[in-house]
């Protein structure tokens, strides 16, 4: 059996941001001296004179890339996400938020798949941070097709969006030629009848490697990959709370306040079930290798697993 290929989402994201400057001559890209960690350095070796670096200054970038917006121009500012949610934030709400301008956030070193560079840099809150601002979109794209599906859909979005991309590498599962990415549709990936496990990110594979798991087991998982946490698909959401009567959210992200709470919000209202949020579950993360990270947080495939068998 061939090699799974991995691919790291931020890669994606410079990837495609050249083939859109490629394709469009209004898409600027701001960098706030992280263009090697984001990868937008791509974009900045052809494009040098649309590629701005603002420095370790991201509350500035963001009112540049506001202003940028403001003559019809189409800028992407890119930041790790703990930048880009945390130190930011008040200048994406009140500079891009409020007035609804066409900025695209495009946010790498989401999670604690960022590894060695410890707790301060894990950003588990930005899903929560972010879907709170009015007007926003807000989207965790599983592997490389999909970030790069994400950024063009982006682009073609008219106001502001926020991109989370991961540095880790990870399996390519959409190649297939029936993908289809749209902003605020989910996609099943896998139908089943005892529960749904609606993730995504990274925990997308993971939850797919523990539906097979499950299904060793007898249980049928449902798997639905929800990339945009807002808007949320809620119609998909609410059909496969009633189908299998049992639901699981899986993100790399706080279990308060981002995929796990949008999903339990729209099921308390309109398909009440038990449902089981596992992600980081409110503590910070820790220095160490990504994989061990995800394997002590249980955010793996074994991990997975084992809390859904638990909870069903």
């Amino acid at each position: 059996m061939s090699e799974v290929k991995k691919i790291a989402t931020r890669a994606s994201y410079g990837n495609a941001l050249v083939e859109l400057g490629r394709q469009h001559e209004d898409v600027v890209v701001l960098d706030a001296d992280l263009a090697a960690a984001t990868q937008t350095g791509i974009f900045k070796k052809e494009f040098p004179e649309r590629h701005i670096d603002c420095g370790i200054a991201e509350c500035n970038m963001t009112g540049v890339g506001a202003g940028i917006a403001t003559t019809g121009k189409v800028p992407f500012i890119s930041t790790f996400a703990m930048f880009a949610s945390g130190r930011a934030y008040e200048q994406v709400r009140n500079s891009i938020g409020y007035p609804r301008l066409n900025v695209k956030i495009g946010a790498t070193h989401g999670g604690i798949s960022v590894g060695e560079d410890g707790a301060t840099h894990q950003c588990c809150e930005d899903f929560a941070l972010m879907r709170v601002i009015p007007g926003m979109v807000v989207a965790s794209p599983a592997d490389d097709i999909e970030a790069k599906a994400l950024v063009k859909a982006a682009y073609e979005h008219q106001g502001p969006v926020y991109m989370r991309f991961g540095r880790l590498a990870v399996p390519v599962i959409n190649d297939n030629p029936d993908y289809k990415f749209e902003l605020g549709k989910g996609i099943v990936l896998r139908e089943g009848k005892d529960v749904a496990i609606i993730a995504n990110g990274l925990c997308v594979a993971a939850a797919l490697e523990a539906a097979q798991k499950l299904a060793a087991d007898g249980i049928d998982a449902k798997v639905i990959n929800i990339h945009t946490i807002k808007p949320l698909d809620e119609e998909l959401v609410i059909a496969a709370a009633k189908e299998t009567g049992k639901v699981v959210t899986v993100e790399e992200h706080s279990i308060i306040g981002g995929l796990g709470g949008a999903v339990c919000e729209c099921l308390s209202e309109n398909a009440p079930v038990p449902v089981k949020r596992i992600g980081i579950n409110d503590v910070f993360g820790e220095s160490g290798p990504a994989a061990a990270l995800l394997e002590k947080y249980e955010l793996d495939g074994a991990g997975i697993y084992k809390q859904v068998k638990a909870f069903l």
